[in-house]
């Protein structure tokens, strides 16, 4: 939702082109997939991106190895816990989240390497990304001592507020990016230690999940739904002792909102358009036109978005506001927004 109106449930940001020619989806499976011996991805997702899923990889040269479709959306660990399955215990499996940017390719090689190397003997590796400035919106980490660029996890820290970011970054915490590396083994095993039951309700939606596509697709079942909507870190990495964490520094972007979108998009801080976009006497700000012509007219900081379904126009830095917006938009009567409303006879 904090990129609507681009991003709607049924078309997430991780289906759209935000920063180049290749969806975001696209580049996550290109920059999986540059090492020897890796095999294709499993992608989970829910059943209205199934098939654009698909689509959108083979059109980059991706075969995915499976495709799980959930029948409701339950957070990370079960999805991580389906995916587990489908692999041998020894297999090595990165956990990648198919919304985030990485600039720098070879750092992020670099990274994965020593996490990869660290997995197999048996932790469960997160990549902590060095912060670039006190931000309220990530969780952090605190680190031990890293040795050959690798640490033991001493704490995981949710959002904080401002005064207590700025004291993480001068204690060398780093931003929770959300991804893993792992054994299918090793995760699993402790999943059946930390939350038993929903490792229990994730095996039995795989047991009897439907098989498309030559099988390579699944349905999982209903008893999906049962286990808890609940995220890895929570459920195994907060608990575990063989938690690890990788330092990555590689221009990592979860791509939150439109301002940060903006700042990737616009190092130097000028005004940075997408389509057919006139400006005069704009700066520092994002525009962004889907399907037709948008003029932007003496305003400085503002984010201006426009879809065939919608038009966001904001101040830059109001970005907490859009989730609101995006749900009052969902809450509206289904109508042909491209027509007129009704009017009064004279």
């Amino acid at each position: 939702m904090r990129l609507w109106p681009l991003s709607l449930p049924s078309r997430p940001k991780q289906l759209h082109a935000l920063t180049g020619d290749r969806t975001m989806i696209q580049d996550t499976g290109a920059r999986s997939s540059r090492f020897d011996g890796v095999t294709g991805p499993i992608v989970v997702c829910d059943a209205s991106q199934d098939r654009t899923v698909i689509d959108q990889l083979l059109a980059v040269g991706i075969r995915t190895q499976a495709v799980l479709v959930e029948p409701a959306g339950r957070n990370t660990a079960p999805a991580v816990a389906a995916a587990a399955l489908q692999l041998d215990t020894e297999t090595v499996m990165a956990v990648f989240p198919s919304d985030h940017l990485v600039i720098d390719n070879e750092a992020f090689d670099r990274a994965l390497e020593k996490a990869v190397d660290s997995a197999v003997h048996g932790a469960l590796v997160t990549f902590g990304v060095v912060p670039t400035r006190p931000d309220t919106g990530f969780g952090y980490i605190e680190a031990g001592e890293s040795v050959n660029g690798v640490a033991a996890v001493r704490r995981f820290v949710e959002k904080p507020d401002r005064a207590t970011a700025e004291g993480y970054i001068s204690a060398g915490y780093l931003w929770n990016s959300g991804m893993f590396v792992f054994t299918a083994g090793a995760i699993l095993e402790e999943m059946r230690e930390w939350a038993p039951g929903m490792v229990e309700a994730v095996a039995g939606s795989v047991a009897s999940a439907s098989r498309e596509n030559d099988g390579s697709t699944l349905r999982l079942g209903l008893e999906f739904q049962e286990a808890p909507s609940v995220s890895i870190d929570e459920s195994v990495m907060e608990k575990t002792a063989r938690g690890a964490v990788v330092s990555l520094d590689a221009g990592w972007s979860d791509l939150g909102s439109w301002n940060s979108l903006w700042e990737v998009e616009s190092p130097q801080g000028e005004t940075v358009v997408r389509g057919q976009v006139y400006t005069d006497n704009v700066e520092r700000s994002y525009i962004r036109s889907e399907s037709r012509p948008v003029a932007v007219i003496g305003l400085d900081d503002v984010i201006v978005v426009e879809t065939s379904d919608a038009v966001l126009v904001m101040d830059r830095h109001s970005a907490q506001a859009v989730r609101p917006a995006a749900e009052w938009f969902a809450g509206l009567p289904r109508v042909d927004r491209g027509s007129p409303g009704p009017t009064e006879s004279p």
